[in-house]
């Protein structure tokens, strides 16, 4: 996985017909593959948009030319793997992106594995973990927020705040240990008091990041939000309203919605599943049984369930029944049909017309805010990765141990010292100082080929 020594070639643009594709070459040989199948006979200039013929075989006197290209060469170290790297800009047939990978792999490039364009980049010292993660979640953001959370991520937010607490660390195993080691000649580099009060610092810039970290796994991973009610209530024509789209079947006959229907929404800058049900009441027939059912194992798994009542209808004994089973639920309590007279007054629930679209800001302002805890939206997170979370916490503990050293006076400094050092070593698998091998492979084989 990590042979760095040889060339390798991939589409870097989605695949599917498009305007424009794009094909990545890196490594050591890279110029002279480019080189071998363009007609171009010059050398290129770095950084300097050129236009070639590439030719369909990789020798310089077969191979009629395929197409139109733009090429662009990056020397390294000045490229993204910090490898020499040629990006070549061509039609987006798939037929003649294809035609010009395997003209490339006969020049001596090799295709290459998925994400192994941005393992050469961390490898070499461009990015860091941290920022490699952020490059994944960046392709993969389906909402603004998501792509300025990644983007922050890449720009380096998350690894300098994490620098600056391992550089505190450092500064005080350095001074522990020098104390250490001049104990007879009455050196003091540092006392308890100050240790005790600069760990504790420490620990409250980890704690600050890490109560960051349910919202900032809530923006990156998304929620799923179930929509629940009798018949007739109002949920289809609620949940097409939220999606923007007539996706739910809506009629005045009870029980159209047999089955679960889902559709990914952008709430508030939060990627959520909507997810609506079939009506939750004593069912009719087998297939309105077996949707019902589906209906209750949707609310079981959901991040937040909106209950939906007939505003201008008494409350019947079906939504009883749903209100007292979501009691201990996270759950909004929407009235719907908010154009019609009421009959009903729930407090604390959110009034809203599907039928008008009134009270649908509202509706997404309070969906956010039950799934964040806010009233609005604040500067982006800085944590929103599972695994920097639990690495995170286990650096706590460390620090939580070695408070609790510094308080017995019996306790010798070396454990102390080895409390701190665990602690940085947890922030060194953050940022990807010391990963293992496993841990890499999985990051990266998540990657397309040709990122």
């Amino acid at each position: 996985m990590f042979a760095t020594d040889d060339t390798i070639v991939a589409i870097a643009t989605p695949a599917g017909h498009g305007a424009l594709g794009v094909i990545r070459i890196s490594g050591p040989r890279a110029f002279d593959v480019v080189h071998t199948i363009a007609t171009r006979r010059s050398a290129f200039e770095p950084r300097r948009a050129t236009l070639t013929r590439i030719r369909a075989a990789a020798a310089a006197t077969s191979g009629a030319p395929v197409d139109h290209v733009i090429v662009i060469c990056f020397p390294a170290p000045h490229s993204y793997t910090g490898e020499d790297v040629v990006e070549l800009s061509a039609h987006g047939s798939p037929i003649v992106l294809r035609t010009i990978v395997h003209a490339a792999i006969a020049a001596g490039a090799r295709l290459a594995r998925p994400g192994e364009f941005t393992l050469r980049a961390f490898l070499a010292g461009r990015l860091d973990l941290v920022q490699v993660e952020a490059v994944a979640d960046l392709i993969a953001a389906a909402t603004p927020l998501q792509a300025r959370v990644a983007f922050d991520q890449l720009e380096g937010t998350l690894t300098r705040r994490i620098a600056a607490l391992d550089g505190e660390l450092f500064d005080l195993i350095a001074r522990l240990e020098a104390s250490l080691d001049f104990p007879d000649e009455g050196y003091h580099f540092i006392d308890a008091d100050e240790t005790r009060r600069r760990l504790h610092a420490v620990v409250e810039g980890i704690t600050g990041l890490l109560a960051d970290g349910p919202r900032g796994r809530l923006i990156r991973d998304g929620a799923t939000v179930v929509l629940a009610g009798r018949p007739n209530v109002g949920k289809s024509s609620l949940f097409n309203a939220l999606a923007g789209a007539d996706r739910a079947i809506v009629t005045s006959v009870p029980g159209t919605t047999r089955d679960l229907i889902t559709e990914p929404v952008d709430v508030n800058g939060i990627a959520l599943t909507l997810v609506d049900t079939a009506g939750a009441r004593d069912a009719r027939d087998i297939v309105e049984r077996e949707g019902v059912a589906r209906g209750q194992q949707a609310r079981g798994v959901a991040d937040l369930i909106l209950v939906i009542l007939d505003r201008s209808e008494p409350l019947t004994s079906d939504d009883r029944t749903l209100l007292a089973e979501t009691s201990s639920t996270r759950r909004l309590i929407v009235a719907n049909k908010s154009d019609l007279p009421p009959a009903i007054d729930i407090e604390g629930s959110v009034d809203v017309s599907a039928a008008t679209s009134e009270g649908l800001d509202r509706l997404r302002c309070a969906i956010a805010r039950a799934l964040t805890g806010e009233e609005s939206r604040r500067e982006s997170p800085a944590l929103t990765n599972l695994r920097h979370i639990a690495l995170l916490e286990e650096a706590r503990e460390c620090l939580a141990r070695a408070v609790h050293a510094l308080a017995e006076t019996s306790t010798p400094e070396e454990f102390l010292l080895a409390d701190l050092h665990a602690a940085r070593a947890r922030f060194d698998e953050v940022v990807g100082v010391r990963t293992s091998e496993d841990v890499l492979t999985h990051i990266f084989e998540t990657f397309c080929i040709g990122k």
